[in-house]
């Protein structure tokens, strides 16, 4: 795992435990019984009662329109610029979407039941997976407790966390809630199970959003592909296409990967790929002047790529040269990139 892997896996698992955690500590929640939000235990009501018309409006305009702006600010900029950042590095829908598509890849050799093919056991990133069916017990656990999980949680948002959570561990749920979280746990478990990644790319208004946003700015980060060295794929089985939880296909135009969650899993197995052979990736990602060869590549053109667009001395360890014993880093800039 590299260290961009490293920091999304902190920064997923934290965002997790927000979600989960933020009603129960009274964060931020919307409390149907008093009628208004709670944010970090204090109400958040707009105001309006027992005060003039003109500060009547003045509370919606600075507790609801200001808020609201400013949210959808910070979205449009951070998605013009990084794409489905969220959904790759925060989203707690794609945390189970991930842990899933390992779990059924361990069961039945593809993330998918809809796939046709299985994915390579032994992998050219050096990934290995021998499915085992005895596992599949282990997926549906999972799929079920993730599915019960986020219906109590997103009942916890609209009624006291503490009376939910309560009346579930004793049994005394009311009829109300145990139909909204049968409910919610039965239509989870159909899309957890089947339709996940149809739900991210189709059905999930706030991924669309950010897609739209992102494949505006031409110049946006995204995934790109080194061209010039484009031969060295021919030795390797797709393993950046086997790591991408989206099911999407990495080396291919901007207009193709409209859902890409910008998780970099395919650059870190390309990186695997060409890691003992001392050569750099081929997907890295890029962004300004060099991602347009990624998004004017949608209408035919092919723009000039700065030629330090991407990084083509690799690092390694060099093995115990006398120098230094193996312990320091040696940069490696094979002949067949270095005119590149």
């Amino acid at each position: 795992m590299n260290r961009a892997q490293r920091q999304r896996l902190l920064w997923r698992g934290g965002f997790f435990a927000l979600f989960v955690l933020a009603p129960l500590l009274d964060i931020f929640r919307l409390d149907l019984q008093q009628g208004h939000f709670i944010l970090f235990g204090l109400p958040w009501t707009l105001g309006i009662r027992d005060v003039e018309p003109l500060q009547a409006s003045l509370n919606i305009l600075l507790r609801v329109f200001l808020p609201i702006a400013l949210l959808i600010a910070v979205g449009v900029w951070v998605s013009w610029r990084y794409g489905r950042l969220y959904c790759g590095w925060l989203c707690p829908h794609f945390s189970v979407v991930e842990m899933i598509n390992a779990l059924m890849r361990r069961a039945s050799g593809k993330l998918t039941l809809w796939e046709k093919d299985r994915l390579p056991e032994v992998q050219s990133d050096g990934k290995t997976v021998h499915p085992r069916k005895s596992l599949w017990w282990l997926t549906a656990l999972a799929v079920l407790f993730f599915s019960l999980l986020w219906a109590v949680t997103l009942l916890t948002y609209l009624l006291p966390p503490a009376e939910i959570w309560g009346n579930l561990f004793t049994g005394q749920l009311t009829r109300n809630q145990f139909v909204f979280i049968s409910v919610a746990t039965a239509l989870l478990v159909i899309e957890f199970t089947l339709a996940r990644h149809l739900f991210c790319r189709y059905g999930c208004a706030i991924g669309l959003f950010q897609s739209l946003v992102w494949m505006g700015n031409r110049r946006a980060l995204v995934v790109g592909f080194d061209r010039q060295r484009a031969a060295v794929c021919a030795a390797c089985d797709r393993s950046c296409e086997h790591a991408c939880p989206m099911r999407l296909k990495p080396r291919q135009i901007k207009r193709k990967m409209f859902t890409c969650t910008q998780c970099m899993q395919c650059v870190q197995a390309c990186e695997n790929v060409n890691k003992p052979h001392g050569a750099p990736s081929l997907l890295q990602m890029v962004e300004a002047q060099c991602a347009l060869d990624v998004s004017d590549r949608d209408f035919g053109r092919r723009p000039d790529v700065p030629r330090d667009c991407f990084k083509r001395t690799a690092v390694r360890d060099c093995g115990g040269c006398s120098g230094c014993g193996g312990q320091q880093k040696h940069s490696l800039e094979r002949r067949a990139w270095k005119n590149g």
